[in-house]
């Protein structure tokens, strides 16, 4: 027998191709009865049928593909933004096809080729820098961009979180704990967030009637653990702050490791506090206190503003900054007289 075609199932559903074709078609919602499409859908299920996505996208040129390139999958912050990406894209047809600079800036280009290749029909992209040429080129061509937790001097729209209103929770906390010594692991410049939180660590400080020094601030290379262990390192060798904010919760898992390395104890020695509340804080000894963002509803709200994109180009798709939270754990505790 050959390979199954929409013919087969149109015959086994009683219907002309060109309705069995709509109703399996998910980019296509509603443009076939309910009761039509569930008859084509389970002929097509019992004969077996698969559907044949290039086919379809030559024929109607369009992919239902969507490229989303994040800067590191190993981050446990990016799987919860994929995951709300997806079910929203899912859940209009569109599938999501997914990358990993793994924080080479000089990969970006490439794999924005790649998705192109594939016909994508837009982008959600958390890896951009602020200026990112590669990401400029598309938003100046056009083509359907939002940015996941990222800023861009070209225009796009944007999903990000508040994080002027968690910081400043975090940094009054800490300032409540006694301390008045707040040190800040800012992560590596040239990306909108590392600017946004620097400047909330400072604007808590002066809120508190703290003024913010210079030596208090050390620039992690990236948002890693490893590289927050050797920032850390560096704060804590200078022997100035007895509290410290972490650009992210990555770098915050580096300072654990800074802390043991100098037979340093948290929170009696050093009060820690995280950025992102991913998924594994809670379980850390001791738990992190950290700035919770909504991550799967980043990922969600990004996908939606897309979709208002695809759906009319033209359309006036505003910025989207999500509420934060603190969220006070064990790693926080008062200042040692």
């Amino acid at each position: 027998m050959g390979r199954l075609t929409i013919k087969d199932v149109a015959r086994a559903a009683g219907v002309h191709p060109a309705t069995a074709s709509r109703a399996l078609n998910p980019l296509l919602p509603g443009r076939i009865s309910a009761g039509t499409t569930e008859r084509v859908a389970r002929a097509a299920a019992e004969l077996g049928y698969v559907a044949d996505p290039v086919g379809r996208s030559l024929r109607t040129q369009r992919s239902g593909t969507v490229g989303v390139l994040v800067p590191d999958l190993l981050n446990p912050f990016y799987p919860p933004v994929l995951r709300g990406v997806q079910e929203v894209l899912r859940g209009h047809g569109f599938e999501a096809l997914i990358a990993s600079t793994d924080n080479d800036p000089g990969r970006a280009g490439a794999l924005l080729d790649v998705f192109r290749g594939r016909r994508c029909e837009g982008y959600v992209i958390a890896s951009a820098s602020r200026r990112d040429d590669a990401v400029g080129r598309l938003i100046a061509e056009g083509v359907p961009v939002v940015l996941v937790n990222r800023l861009t001097e070209a225009a796009a729209p944007s999903v990000t979180s508040d994080d002027a209103r968690g910081i400043g929770q975090a940094v009054r906390h800490l300032a409540e704990l006694g301390h008045t010594r707040i040190g800040h692991l800012a992560g590596p410049s040239g990306i909108s967030v590392t600017r946004a939180r620097e400047a909330a660590w400072r604007a808590g400080l002066r809120a508190a009637g703290l003024t913010p020094e210079r030596s208090w601030v050390v620039r992690a290379g990236q948002y890693t653990a490893s590289a927050g262990e050797r920032a850390c390192g560096t704060l804590l060798d200078r022997g100035e702050v007895t509290a410290i904010l972490a650009g992210n919760d990555m770098i915050a898992v580096g300072c654990y490791a800074a802390f043991a390395a100098r037979g340093l104890s948290c929170p009696e020695d050093v009060s820690l506090v995280g950025i992102n509340n991913m998924p594994l804080a809670e379980w850390l000894r001791p738990s992190l206190t950290t700035v919770a963002i909504d991550q799967e509803e980043l990922g969600a709200r990004a996908a939606r503003l897309l979709l208002a994109r695809l759906a009319d180009p033209a359309a006036r798709v505003g910025d989207v900054a999500l509420p934060t939270e603190l969220v006070v754990r064990r790693s926080t505790g008062p200042v040692r007289p």
